[in-house]
């Protein structure tokens, strides 16, 4: 059974690159180098970042209470900066933990929200409810 035409002359056209690249070692060498050199220099100054930070927008505000229990720092803490932030512009959603000692509450903002924005917003809100 006799090969097809086309597969015979990829065949012949590959046979020739190689006995060019071994009659011209050093120059297949040579663009190689280069080639590995203009790699490593384009990859060094690429400029996407490899991890994308793909978390929302929140800003955390952790109040140290020291001598209450949990309920009472919910009860005295927690829950007052909780109703402070309701109503915030570009608020998603807000969340707390009141543990011995600790008190936090995670305001989120929906994407897009400036971050700095989001920080004042929560600090001009948090001095009103001092």
């Amino acid at each position: 059974m006799a090969e097809p035409p086309l597969k015979q002359e990829n065949e012949q056209m590959i046979a020739r690159i190689i006995e060019a690249s071994l009659r011209q070692r050093a120059f297949v060498l040579l663009a190689g180098v280069a080639l590995l050199l203009v790699g490593l220099w384009s990859a060094a100054r690429l400029p996407i970042d490899a991890v994308p930070d793909i978390t929302n927008v929140q800003v955390q505000v952790n109040t140290i209470v020291e001598g209450l229990p949990p309920l009472e720092i919910e009860r005295q803490v927690t829950f007052p900066i909780e109703t402070a932030m309701a109503g915030l512009p570009g608020l998603a959603e807000t969340r707390s933990l009141s543990r011995y000692g600790l008190s936090q509450v995670t305001v989120v903002f929906r994407d897009g929200t400036n971050i700095y924005f989001a920080r004042q917003l929560v600090n001009e809100r948090l001095q009103d409810a001092r």
